[in-house]
């Protein structure tokens, strides 16, 4: 379970970041993840201060830099386009993400399940399976965060309701009241939930 997520912003030489900062009584030492979308995400032991995060960021500011200047020159390309080097390049970034929002966004449901996957699929973002398996496409990780999170949300709610009936749907709406325009941004990208 996260204790605290919080954003906080930092000048490293002529560049500011915004990183997000995340408590988690899992983690045992710092940890930064930068996502190709330009997220920075710090996670933090529960008794770790504020402070450790910022010393954190700029100890690793070349690193840091170099990743975001490395993902702003990749192209994001159109989902209906599919490589195996694209998806082994992205596929680590995406467990990554998936988890950590699982993690946050499964603390208002508190659902059950078995493995997580992340897939090359080529026209849905997600999918549930009776045994409660949860998979997602690798390419979540390229899209905006309300977005990534609705494709979870929704997958996650099919562990109680593998349908789309209003039981569902009510479901859905109690982290995501706003579900039915992230579904129409979805549908723009030509693939399925």
């Amino acid at each position: 379970m996260q204790l605290l997520s919080m954003q906080k912003e930092i000048a490293l030489g002529n560049q500011k970041i915004i990183y997000t900062i995340r408590k988690s009584p899992r983690a045992r030492r710092v940890r930064m993840a930068v996502y190709p979308d330009g997220r920075v995400v710090v996670t933090l032991p529960s008794r770790a201060s504020e402070s450790h995060a910022d010393r954190f960021v700029r100890e690793k500011s070349a690193w840091l830099l170099s990743k975001i200047k490395r993902f702003g020159e990749l192209p994001l390309r159109s989902p209906r386009r599919h490589s195996r080097a694209e998806y082994l390049g992205y596929k680590e970034a995406a467990r990554t993400l998936v988890h950590e929002r699982i993690a946050h966004l499964n603390q208002i449901y508190r659902f059950r399940f078995n493995r997580v996957s992340i897939k090359n699929q080529k026209t849905c973002w997600g999918s549930c399976s009776k045994k409660a398996n949860l998979n997602f496409n690798y390419r979540i990780v390229l899209l905006p965060v309300h977005l990534a999170d609705y494709v979870i949300v929704h997958e996650l709610c099919h562990l109680a309701e593998l349908n789309h009936s209003r039981k569902f749907w009510d479901l859905v709406a109690r982290s995501m009241p706003d579900h039915a325009s992230a579904r129409a941004e979805l549908r723009k990208t030509g693939m399925l939930m």
